[in-house]
């Protein structure tokens, strides 16, 4: 296959080109002017501008849409609430019109969503035909997925995986919690009852490969591990695997004040997700446990 990829040298960009390439498929990644000097075969963009190089495009046969500002923050001040959308929906938009245009049309766009889409939801089982919930990431997803709706009024067949926070040494999830719980200062957040969905990289590859090459997956998927774990036993877990002891909460008021709406969106809410079309599918899931993803992820850290 022939497969454009924004967002190539992200963690999920990166770990999904490198195995496409190793099965011999070829990728034409998308780049911003912002990634310096392109390399042979890369197609240029600009969401901000609507800039596209549409005829690099032609000829695809698939198009992996991974590009997006992140949501990790201090606070969220309005210029990023204003990032995290544009780059979500302008992005997205421009992309689904661009190949809906080709006379060569890809036959799949796989377009990365998040679990954020349900917002807080205590404990109630969330699937793909669950309804978004209320907040600021959710409203982003809402608009996030839509803006691929060109895409598919033109017959290209359209996937979009709701991402859990990813599991892996080099993960924000990972990296920002190693230390605290290293130096025995990790806890879980607020009441650590609250859902906390997850999923191991190599489970994040193998989820947009399956998008990729079967036909009868379209619409929403969620990739989330099918362990569904609270905030405390993430935590807790995490603090057994580096052997580091886990003992007390950190207040979510500590929290609100310092984050801001960071914390209660991101870092508070609960989201007990279940993977039911790839359940369904068959899909077999390298990490289906959180001890032993954690352990792998501590390992090649």
């Amino acid at each position: 296959m022939r497969v454009a990829v924004s967002g190539s040298t992200g963690l999920i960009g990166a770990a999904l080109a490198a195995n496409l390439r190793a099965d011999g498929h070829e990728i034409v990644r998308l780049v911003r002017p912002s990634t310096g000097t392109p390399q042979p075969g890369d197609a240029r963009w600009n969401p901000r501008t609507g800039d596209i190089d549409s005829a690099a495009l032609e000829g695809t046969d698939a198009v992996v849409h991974l590009a997006g500002e992140t949501i990790s923050a201090l606070r969220w001040t309005a210029s990023k609430r204003r990032r995290i959308r544009e780059s979500r929906v302008r992005g997205t938009d421009l992309l689904a019109r661009a190949i809906a245009g080709l006379s060569q049309k890809p036959r799949v766009l796989v377009c990365a969503g998040a679990t954020g889409y349900y917002g807080d939801r205590g404990d109630e089982v969330l699937d793909e035909n669950s309804l978004p919930g209320q907040g600021f990431l959710p409203s982003v997803s809402v608009e996030w997925e839509a803006a691929t709706r060109p895409a598919a009024d033109a017959g290209i067949r359209v996937a979009i995986a709701r991402l859990a926070p990813v599991i892996d040494a080099r993960s924000p999830v990972v990296g920002r919690m190693r230390l605290p719980v290293m130096l025995g200062l990790g806890g879980w957040f607020g009441s650590g009852r609250h859902y906390w969905p997850w999923i191991a990289l190599d489970d994040v590859v193998g989820v947009f490969r399956l998008a990729l090459e079967r036909e009868s997956l379209s619409g929403p998927i969620v990739a989330a591990a099918p362990e569904a774990v609270t905030n405390r036993d993430f935590v807790r877990t995490f603090g057994r695997v580096l052997r580091r002891p886990v003992l007390l909460p950190v207040p979510s008021p500590i929290m609100h004040v310092a984050l801001g709406d960071f914390a209660r969106e991101a870092l508070l809410s609960s989201q007990r997700v279940l993977p039911r079309k790839l359940l369904n599918v068959g899909y077999e899931f390298r990490h289906p446990h959180l001890e032993p993803a954690l352990r792998a992820a501590a390992r090649s850290g």
